[in-house]
């Protein structure tokens, strides 16, 4: 057997093995080889060497080589000839489809209302600078369309941890294993970030206590020595109720904040208005359990605090992550390399985006943006102008989009021309007028950044295109050249914007090149082994300092010292809308899925069974529901069917649904996102999927339960 970097590599056996990347949404961004027989891949495996990924892949991609080579595939250019919504399409050839595309942005953008009226819409269905940002962002760029806000998944606790620490740069994931304290807090890690459990396994087999606080009882929160059953939405108030007790007793490192940190005072005032009873009754928790939570993360050290996005999905989710991330200081957590925060490792790396994406490009004045957290509203009101074209990639949004009723009433509207580049015949590509084959991760060149871990890793192409397959990339060249967009820069290879991606001056690039990527398969960015990033403070804020009081925050018109900021619906904040939608939801990502990736194939759909919602056994009496009953879940915005699962795993007053089912495998057509709302979050115009209030209630169906699902 051969391994290689290219294609040319063979033995007596025929195989050769190609060193490639996950592309998906996850921190882990794992490090994968290949295996490759006369032209067909037959094998995908983690990478053995990459010492993060260690030879191990998630249930999700473990077998990703039957994603590619899946019988479902979307194998030509389609043309819509049925009503929107019916998914009927004749065949048609590529320059067909993409002299019609062209034809109609040339139209558009030459007429009164100009190109604003055409709009990108695009997530991270493959999470690749190459083919996620680079020709895409030229091309629309170029053309003047509508800009994307993309807010779907993280900007709001991105925002939140950049108010405090200035980037988001945190604790090396590779240093968990020898804290002594680790909270995993909004994150189940074994479903949602697998590569980091290893590290947190030997932190435990070494002493180290583990502590869940999570609305419900995950996977993770089963193997932590505690589960702290936080009420949706008031991770705010319990940061700043241990603050309260960490500052009342005396017990914050008051070097670290003189040295290190602006706004010590501010911020223990404010945290002097959340006694642990207070904090208690918005929590849902008792008293002592803040305080003995309090008195665990003040002593217990090195202690390290794994967030995720979850719980930025609420309406306070920017404050919440941003007040969470003033923890570290307060104790000096940061003195060690296996102290402090972790959300994300991206900003870490100091890529070229301008020359990646080319914003020099848009005309002036700049086009206007436009939320995509907010997509019924940009395709069903009347906006000036209006969105006449949608060109959907590497995103679903008929599925994962919030107000989901309002979201395909846009997409039914017969004068907005929509295409879909795609894999599979989604949710989305229904409503298309033009559908393009699009290429799997093995069919296509690209440069990968994690969120997860510290490391660049390349993905090499392991097969030639299948059927009439193109990437993203090789799509936006064509559509520029039929645009007749004569800059250089869309003539360049996926190669050459990979080089471009890396060509920086930044230390924590220098020794990393294209050549060295392609020889190793991936490389470490050029940071101390032993990486304290703000042991003596060295924060890249404005004031260089961790800021627990925020100038920035406070222009915004945001509270500049931390402060919670409940959620839009609660029963505390919302007490009207309780009385009708009692129940507190949370949509959690499916163990087996990711966001709508992966829930239309055979294994993961065996894996998951049916959509269902957890329902607490005192919620399922006092609603005359037992096990395995069909329920309907409902509030104003909608209503989904769902199997009940009676369990503790889920808070008397909170439901849970595991997502993003595709519609058309769902009961009645429709998912749990009938029931979320458009409302964005604090700060970063993000979405605030686990803030609704519903109801649920018996149907007269009942479906037998073969297996209970798995949380």
């Amino acid at each position: 057997m051969t391994h290689s970097n290219g294609h040319n590599g063979n033995s007596e056996r025929g195989l050769t093995i190609i060193k490639a990347a996950c592309p998906h949404d996850c921190p882990d961004t794992c490090a994968m080889l290949v295996t490759v027989e006369n032209g067909r891949a037959v094998k995908v495996a983690g990478d053995p060497d990459h010492p993060f990924t260690r030879g191990f892949l998630c249930t999700k991609v473990a077998n990703y080589e039957q994603r590619t080579h899946s019988p479902d595939r979307v194998r030509t250019c389609l043309k819509r000839t049925g009503a929107k919504g019916e998914g009927r399409f004749k065949e048609i050839g590529w320059d067909e489809a993409l002299d019609e595309i062209a034809s109609r942005y040339k139209s558009l953008a030459s007429g009164n209302e100009g190109a604003e009226t055409i709009l990108p819409y695009s997530y991270c269905g493959t999470m690749g600078l190459v083919q996620s940002q680079s020709m895409d962002r030229r091309f629309f760029h170029r053309l003047g369309a509508s800009q994307l806000e993309r807010t779907i998944c993280a900007s709001a606790g991105t925002a939140g941890y950049k108010a405090t620490i200035g980037a988001s740069i945190g604790t090396d994931p590779e240093r968990f294993a020898q804290a002594r304290l680790i909270l995993l807090w909004g994150t189940n890690t074994i479903s949602a970030n697998v590569h980091l459990w290893p590290q947190i396994l030997e932190a435990k087999a070494n002493g180290a206590r583990l502590i869940a606080i999570d609305p419900r009882r995950t996977r993770t929160a089963d193997q932590c020595d505690e589960h702290i059953a936080i009420l949706p939405g008031t991770d705010g108030a319990l940061a700043l109720g241990l603050m309260h007790v960490i500052f009342a007793e005396n017990s914050e490192d008051k070097d670290y904040l003189e040295r290190y940190t602006i706004g010590a005072d501010a911020l223990r005032s404010r945290a002097s208005e959340y006694p642990p009873e207070r904090v208690a009754a918005i929590c849902g928790l008792e008293p002592e359990t803040i305080v003995r939570l309090a008195h665990i993360y003040a002593d217990v050290k090195p202690s390290v605090i794994r967030i995720n996005y979850g719980l930025q999905r609420h309406a306070g989710g920017g404050m919440a992550v941003r007040t969470i991330t003033c923890l570290p200081a307060i104790t000096g957590a940061w003195r060690d390399p296996s102290g402090g925060i972790l959300l994300s490792t991206s900003g870490t790396f100091p890529l070229n985006y301008p020359t990646l994406e080319r914003p020099d490009l848009m005309p002036t004045p700049t086009p206007r943006t436009l939320n995509m957290s907010q997509l019924g509203e940009a395709l069903t009101n009347t906006f000036d102008p209006p969105v006449r074209a949608l060109y959907v990639y590497n995103s679903n949004p008929a599925a994962v989009a919030p107000d989901q009723r309002n979201v395909l009433d846009g997409l039914k509207r017969e004068d907005l021309f929509t295409v879909v580049h795609e894999l599979f015949m989604t949710d989305t590509t229904d409503y298309a007028d033009i559908v393009l084959p699009a290429t799997t991760q093995l069919e296509h060149f690209d440069l990968h950044k994690a969120y997860g871990h510290l490391y660049l890793v390349i993905n090499e192409r392991a097969i030639e295109p299948l059927h009439e397959a193109k990437s993203n990339s090789d799509v936006f060249r064509l559509l520029a050249a039929r645009l007749n967009f004569e800059e250089e820069c869309f003539k360049d290879s996926d190669e050459e914007i990979a080089e471009q991606a890396i060509s920086s001056n930044h230390p924590a690039l220098k020794g990393i090149t294209l050549e060295g990527l392609r020889e190793n398969g991936w490389m470490r960015l050029n940071v101390p082994e032993t990486f304290a990033p703000f042991a003596e403070g060295n924060f890249p804020t404005p004031s260089g300092k961790c800021e627990l009081f925020s100038e920035t925050m406070e222009a915004q018109g945001l509270p500049g010292v931390p402060e919670f900021i409940p959620p839009s619906e609660s029963r505390q904040s919302a007490p009207e809308v309780a009385k009708r939608y009692p129940l507190a939801l949370i949509s959690p990502a499916a163990h087996a899925f990711l966001n709508s990736s992966f829930a239309n194939l055979p294994k993961q759909l065996r894996q998951e069974l049916r959509p269902f919602v957890e329902i607490h056994p005192g919620d399922a009496e006092a609603r005359g529901i037992q096990n395995g009953d069909m329920v309907r879940a409902f509030n104003e915005r909608g209503s989904c069917e769902l199997s009940a699962v009676v369990t503790t795993r889920a808070r008397e007053g909170v439901v849970v649904s595991p997502s993003v089912w595709w519609n058309k495998l769902s009961p009645g057509g429709v998912n749990i996102n009938q029931l979320t709302s458009q409302q964005l979050t604090d700060m970063g115009g993000g979405a605030t999927f686990y803030d609704a209030l519903i109801e649920v209630e018996r149907m007269s169906e009942r479906r037998s339960l073969e297996d209970s699902p798995k949380a």
